[in-house]
Formats: C-alpha cells, structure tokens, sequence
C-alpha cells in the first residue's frame, strides 16, 4: 500500500492547530553552508532505537546534518504502538510543535514507526501539520517523502505492506563509537494475546549470517568492541532458511571476531531457547554472562491465555541450565501485572517465581488495552485499582531482590567498560559511569593521581556498594586498574572530528561513521 494525501502545510493555508502552549522559537537552517538540520526523536524499544539511527544516518546521507542547540529544520518522531500512552506521547509533542511551525513555514515534521504503521491517515487527520508518515516497513523512503511534501506543497503517506528493503542495508549514524546494535532479523512469528508487533512489523526476516558477521566487523573495525544481536526473538533465528541452531552458530562466529570483547542479544522467547544456546553462551569467552529472559507471567494459565508456548517450570528450568554453566550470569525480565482474568491465585504465582528467579532486574507494565490485539477484547479485564495494588507489591518484592543480589556482588572485582553517560549525582559524587560484563551499571571514582578512562576504555575495580539499581566502587590507587582500548581512541577520533581538528593517533580517510548503542535502564519502574 502506497498512498499520497494531500494536506494543507503550515504557512501556506489555514490549518488549526490544538491550543498548546508554544515552545520558543529557535532559528532554523543552522547548519554549515546552509545544510537544512534534523532531530530524530525515538519512543519505545530497541528496535525504535535501531531504526533511529537507520533515519538519521539516510538524512545525513541525504546532506543534512544534526541540529545544534537550534530548532531543527526537521524533526522526525519514530513512534511505538507497544508502551502505554504513546499516542497520546506523539500527539501532544506534534501539538506543541505547530506553532513553532506556523511560524517557520520551512520547518518539516515527519512520522514513522510502529503507531504510524497502525494509525496510518489518522495521524494526519488529527496533525495535519504533519509533512510525511511512513511505516516501519520502509523506512528508507523518509528522504524521498521529506523532498516530494516540500515539492508538491502536500503531505505525504507511504505505508508498505511488507518490507522492501532490509534496514541494515540503510546508511546508519550510530550514537557512540564504542558499541552498537546489529539487527539479525525483523519482524516476529508468534501470536502473544497482548502484542501487537507482529502485525506492525510483519513475519520474521532472518538476515543471513555472513551479512551479519560483515556488519559487526565493519563496526570492530571503526573501533567498537562491543555489540548486542537484535530481534525480536533472536533465538528463532535461522528458521527461515532451514538451520534450527543457526543462532548458536552466530554466537560462536562472533567469538572469533578479532577486537570484539563483548557480545549481547536480545531478546529471545523461553520456548524457543535451546540448550545449544547455552552452551555457545558458556563456551564463547566474548558473549557475556547476562541474558534477558521475558517471563511475561508466572501463572500457567495467564500464560495460556496470553498464548505464551511455555509454562513456569519450562522457564525456571532455562534459568537453572543458564546458572549451572554460567555461575555469575546476571538474569532480566519482563513481567505483565494485571493480565484479562488474571486472579489473585495467578498472581501469586508470578510472585513466587520471581522469588525463585532471583533476578537481577526485571522491566514490569501494568496491562492496558492495545487496540488490534486478541486480549483487547478479552472479559474479566481488571480494575485499575487492582492492577495497581500487585504492581506495587511486584515491584517492593523485585526491588528487594535486586538490592540482595547486588549486595551479592560486594567485594567483587569487576571489569567495567566507561560509557558516556554518567548518573545523576556525578557533579557531586565526581564517578564516572560504565557496565561491567554482566551488563550491571557501576558507578566508580578515579583514585587521585590516577588516569582517567575516556568511553570506551576498560577499567578494573572492586565493588564499594550496592544499592538495587547499582553498583558503586571508590577504589584505592593500588585496586584500580585501566585498559586503554581501540575504542577509547575512537571516541578520540570522534571527538576530533567533531571539532574539525585532529586527534593524536587519528588514522586518515576513516568511515567517518559513529558507532552505538544507547544504554538501557535497569530499574524495576
């Protein structure tokens, strides 16, 4: 499906805008030598993330370049239909962004993603300011629709069925240079009652796995030493072409990838995960000890309901293979409270799994209706007074959990990989930030005298503190120890290249391409 609406733009009709308080007017073409600017702003999973850097790395490749502390020229909102609220997210940022753009007539403003792929022409019944909508299956078509609503004076919707171009193929402009997302398929096979992914993003598409290792080597080789594989259930990958254990052979590929240190994924589905997977996680020294297991639910029955092929003794029973052949690993969820139908006995039961999972972080929602899916129209949907009551009670239990197990970790010595990102208290604490292998976040201080690391540098210490969302370690100058690393030389490079002048060591002709992954949360709510 391919169509062209036609739609009044700001500043050359009348348009009515919703009453929003305006935000300021910045100037817009700030860019050098007149290059029109962007902003990608991103709602939802990593996969939006991904794709993210796919839009920017197109509109670079089509010359414009970043905004810098100015109302960008084009602003692009790539949207999830997944997380609770997200319309009423993308339609209150469009309606404060219409008076900014009635009076900047230049300005475009641009909608993809999962929401633009479901709602299609009412975004633009609703927003009709809005230049451009496309789908999560062409994502490479933004450019293109951007110059032909500028052309034509008319707003531009192209929604596509099924994918046409596979979006690891598209320019990208990573977020950092030290590690990165790489996508080994889209799309999603299964028929989970609450998800409505599938039917935005299609059947699985499993890449094939020399263009996957060539993609991550292209990363190394600009500096990253660092990866997570990405689907939306990595551990059915290979089933398209035929070859059942093509994921643990992906991860045992990866181990010889010279200069890749660390590799993650996510995120598989407990009744696809094998055992060979295991064994390839136990058995690859670059994959690390950290695995992301959705419970969803720990009622038998609410996992009938939701159509989750596996129950709770099936999942626990993974989460036991895991720890025998990786003591250490550190395990994360995510768990749906409040599920159509789900008793108090149901509920229960999820608690005592938790209890028994001892995870280290768990991402817990309260269930809410997604229009298209199965358990939109389920009976017996619950109050919220009561979703909310187990959510609290979920919450208090796992946030105890985690601050035990993190207690666990005192005294450990621990390799942390120095991001750029720092926690809020880093003006008064003087730490640094990073996450050790078990994806763990670490806030750490340099010892006086000591070097200081640059992101993507390694530096060893012993774990301080613990609280529930972190760790903490205030080294002696004799406990700390610092990996200089490619990637640091990188983020020099980078830095370098930012400012237009060289960095010490900077080789010539490089990529120019900047490399990343944005860091995850690890709190529990």
């Amino acid at each position: 499906m391919s169509l062209t609406i036609p739609s009044p733009l700001p500043g050359n009709g009348s348009v009515a805008a919703p009453a929003t308080e305006a935000e300021p007017a910045l100037p817009l073409h700030s860019g050098p030598a007149g290059a029109r600017t962007y902003q990608v702003r991103t709602f939802g999973c990593q996969m939006n993330v991904h794709d993210s850097e796919r839009m920017a790395g197109m509109l670079e490749d089509a010359g414009y370049v970043p905004a810098e502390g100015a109302q960008a020229d084009v602003v692009v909102f790539n949207t999830c239909a997944v997380r609770e609220n997200a319309d009423n997210k993308l339609y209150g940022n469009l309606g404060m962004l219409a008076p900014i753009k009635a009076a900047n007539p230049g300005m475009q403003i641009a909608v993809g993603g999962c929401l633009a792929q479901k709602d299609r022409d009412t975004i633009l019944k609703k927003a009709p300011w809005v230049d451009a909508v496309f789908g999560t299956h062409n994502v490479g078509a933004l450019p293109a629709l951007l110059d032909r609503a500028r052309h034509n004076n008319e707003a531009q919707l192209e929604i596509l069925e099924s994918l046409d171009v596979f979006p690891s193929t598209l320019p990208t402009k990573r977020d950092s240079v030290y590690s990165g997302w790489v996508s080994i398929s889209v799309g999603c096979n299964n028929t989970c009652t609450f998800c409505i992914v599938p039917a935005l993003r299609g059947k699985e598409k499993d890449r094939r796995p020399a263009d996957i290792l060539a993609e991550i080597q292209a990363l190394v080789a600009d500096g990253a030493i660092e990866v997570t594989l990405l689907g939306q259930n990595v551990n059915s990958y290979g089933v398209e072409f035929g070859d059942r254990q093509a994921f643990s052979k992906l991860l045992r590929a990866c181990g010889d990838i010279e200069g890749l240190e660390r590799v993650r994924f996510t995120s598989p589905h407990p009744a696809a995960f094998t055992d060979d997977v295991i064994d390839a996680m136990a058995e690859t020294p670059n994959v690390m000890p950290q695995l992301h297991m959705p419970l969803q639910s720990g009622s038998d029955a609410v996992l009938r309901a939701m159509k989750r092929s596996y129950r709770s003794a099936r999942f626990l029973g993974i989460l036991d293979k895991v720890r025998t052949r990786i003591p250490h690993a550190a395990i994360s969820t995510d768990i749906i409270v409040g599920f159509p139908g789900e008793t108090e006995e149901d509920f229960q039961a999820t608690l005592d799994v938790v209890q028994q999972s001892r995870f280290a972080t768990a991402f817990t929602f309260q269930y809410s209706k997604r229009p298209g899916t199965p358990a939109a129209d389920l009976p017996e949907q619950l109050p919220k007074a009561v979703v909310q009551e187990r959510f609290e009670r979920l919450t208090a239990l796992q946030d105890r959990i985690a601050a035990e197990e993190n207690r666990s970790q005192l005294g450990r010595r621990v390799e942390v990989l120095v991001t750029a990102q720092s926690g809020r208290k880093s003006e008064e604490t003087h730490r640094l930030s990073g996450r050790a292998q078990d994806q763990r976040l670490v806030h750490f201080s340099v010892p006086a005298g000591a070097p200081a690391p640059r992101p993507g540098d390694l530096v060893t210490v012993t774990i301080t503190e613990a609280a529930a969302f972190h760790l903490v370690a205030d080294p002696a100058p004799e406990d700390y120890s610092l990996r200089r690393s490619r990637a640091g030389d990188a983020w020099d490079r980078s830095l370098a290249d930012s400012c237009g002048a060289p960095a010490p060591g900077a080789a010539k002709g490089g990529s120019g391409v900047s490399l990343g992954m944005p860091a995850l949360p690890l709190r529990t709510r």
